[in-house]
């Protein structure tokens, strides 16, 4: 008889987790009441570590880095067409000081050994025409991905045909009969598991359609800082989602008129000719923030593995993840991965569980 596993959250995470086991000879059950929702369903799919990185956070920049080198195999073993939107990241700088940033990050992370090109206004124009005249400088990362939220859901739906889908929530894990368990339950791990040190985080997005008058969409993710708001504009093959709003509000995920009303005008600020797109969704989400920012991904008993708290990165993250928690179930453990040990929290109420 195989090994039985039982993984709770049916999101990206948990759908990569319970497909690779199933794959490697478990029996494996996962439980969702609804089967990528959540968060995954409203994530922008931005693969950005390169870009984001800032002077100090070694340890966040190398882990983002690690699983976007695994991106592209891991997609290539996705059932169905590709999930990649865009290839390619580019940030800009509307105003001297978000300019130098730029050139902080650039310089920063290329002493990490990754390449980044500053682009000056006219090479920004160049190469995405529909961007606003007034850019002063841009950030271009040209191993940096996008990949379709959606798409990704439902590949990982099929990838994971063995596995057996129970549509019921869990509020107890010695409810489970099972010889292991991954929590991946996103921004309700902790609801589920008291001391697991993820909280809710809402993040509002827009889903634009390109009409048939309006301008090309760009085809490299463009982000951007508008009065201290950060606005991404990420390809969709007919359109864009524009992202995201931040908000500490517990489990809300209504709509709010204040954050459509901002993300519209921060995305003009970047890309004015997208007043001309059809606005065909608004919607919101729950990133499962930890305290560093850096995922909560190890063994917290001889029976349970979390697999949380990955906040805006979840799609980033999820080839890492899989790879993580597949060591962890063969007694192992990745090293790439280190830094996202749950441990690194203690003393916590975690030590309670562990000494279950």
């Amino acid at each position: 008889m195989p090994e039985t596993l039982a993984v709770v959250g049916g999101g990206v995470i948990g759908l990569a987790v319970a497909a690779r086991a199933s794959r490697e000879g478990w029996s494996v059950r996962l439980y969702d009441p609804s089967i990528g929702s959540g968060a995954s369903w409203v994530a922008g799919g931005m693969l950005a570590p390169l870009s984001e990185g800032w002077p100090g956070e070694h340890e966040l920049l190398a882990f983002g880095a690690h699983s976007l080198a695994r991106w592209p195999e891991f997609a290539a073993a996705l059932p169905g067409p590709s999930v990649f939107s865009a290839t390619g990241s580019l940030t800009v700088a509307l105003d001297a000081a978000d300019a130098a940033d730029l050139k902080t990050i650039a310089e920063w992370v290329g002493e990490q050994g990754h390449d980044l090109e500053i682009l000056g206004r006219a090479q920004v124009r160049e190469i995405e025409p529909s961007l606003a005249q007034n850019i002063r400088l841009g950030l271009l990362a040209p191993t940096e991905l996008a990949v379709d939220n959606r798409a990704l859901v439902g590949a990982l739906r099929e990838a994971a045909a063995d596995v057996e889908f129970v549509p019921e929530a869990v509020d107890d894990l010695g409810s489970l009969k099972a010889d292991q368990i991954v929590l991946a339950a996103g921004a309700h791990s902790a609801a589920v598991l008291a001391g697991v040190q993820v909280r809710a985080v809402k993040g509002e997005i827009l889903r634009l359609r390109r009409r048939p008058s309006a301008s090309p969409s760009p085809t490299r993710t463009i982000r951007g800082s508008v009065h201290g708001r950060a606005v991404y504009l990420v390809p969709r093959g007919d359109g864009l989602v524009v992202g995201a709003t931040q908000y500490e509000s517990g489990q809300d995920t209504q709509v709010t008129v204040a954050g459509v009303r901002d993300l519209i005008a921060d995305a003009e600020r970047l890309m004015p000719s997208i007043g001309e797109y059809e606005l065909h969704e608004t919607a919101a989400g729950l990133r499962p923030m930890s305290p560093d920012g850096l995922p909560l991904i190890g063994r917290i008993s001889e029976r349970v593995i979390v697999a949380s708290g990955h906040g805006r990165n979840g799609i980033l993250l999820t080839p890492i993840t899989a790879d993580a928690v597949s060591a962890l179930l063969a007694g192992d453990t990745l090293p790439e991965a280190k830094a996202a040990d749950p441990a690194r929290f203690e003393p916590a109420p975690l030590e309670k569980v562990r000494n279950k």
